[in-house]
């Protein structure tokens, strides 16, 4: 019958020396190099048994192991009776120091390790999502109409509503126009015959340079082109306004009567 041997897969001589050590339950501070370098001989040996290439590093490790055991095995020298012929730290170095220090090194990485495993294993078993736009559920706030303002500023409100509703209370006073455009007309018609039938605007709204004259005087002008008495041309862009009568138009007999206002 054939049997089939299962082996550990270590990542190193280092991490099978920890199993080796933790299966036996033996102090780490007080490795027994004889057990401990049989047991690894053996796992070397298997290893080659199954065909399973040895890495040079496991071999490294074999070789360490053989000279800490035969180290142990020589005969530790005589105590001199005189402390000053001697070095102390020479005489009683461990051999195995080296190596447990390593080993002390390599659990508490191996440690670490596990642990940030464990942490990749909980967090793969957290889904996540796209973050999302929460803005309609948040609620709204009212922004305060007032923020930021004075009581200096209150105070020049109040003072500029004051005279609002001054101006508001005032009466305004609506006085009949002096001049109609029915007269205007006819001063205009007066005009053109005294200077020939010819006159420029600007002299023409020099006799009455107030507001309400101009107005009636242009008024007085568009009624007067609307009956065919006059034209009004420029000789160029923003010239002054020439107006003139209309050529074989006769001004006797003139009268304004269809104009009611």
């Amino acid at each position: 019958m054939k049997v089939t041997y299962k082996l550990h897969v270590f990542e190193g001589p280092l991490d099978l020396l920890l199993h080796l050590i933790d299966k036996a339950e033996i102090d780490i501070y007080n490795i027994p190099v004889k057990e401990i370098t049989d047991q690894y001989m053996d796992y070397l040996e298997q290893m080659q048994e199954l065909d399973i290439e040895v890495t040079s590093e496991f071999l490294v490790m074999a070789a360490t192991l053989l000279s800490i055991k035969s180290k142990m095995l020589l005969p530790k020298p005589p105590v001199m009776e005189n402390e000053f012929e001697y070095d102390d730290e020479d005489e009683h170095d461990d051999p195995r120091e080296e190596l447990v220090r390593k080993l002390i090194e390599y659990r508490k990485y191996k440690l670490i390790a596990d642990h940030l495993r464990d942490k990749e294993l909980e967090r793969s078993l957290i889904y996540t999502r796209e973050p999302e736009d929460l803005t309609p559920y948040m609620s709204l706030v009212q922004e305060n109409p007032v923020r930021g303002l004075q009581v200096a500023d209150l105070v020049h409100a109040f003072q500029k509503a004051l005279k609002r509703m001054n101006s508001r209370n005032e009466v305004a006073k609506i006085r009949k126009d002096d001049i109609s455009v029915k007269d205007r007309m006819r001063e205009v018609v007066d005009v053109l015959m005294e200077k020939g039938g010819k006159i420029l605007f600007s002299r023409l709204i020099d006799q009455d340079p107030s507001r309400e004259g101009i107005v009636v005087t242009f008024l007085a002008l568009l009624e007067l082109m609307k009956v065919k008495k006059i034209v009004c041309h420029q000789h160029k862009l923003f010239d002054d306004i020439v107006i003139q009568a209309k050529e074989g138009e006769e001004f006797d007999g003139f009268t304004a009567d269809e104009v009611s206002y």
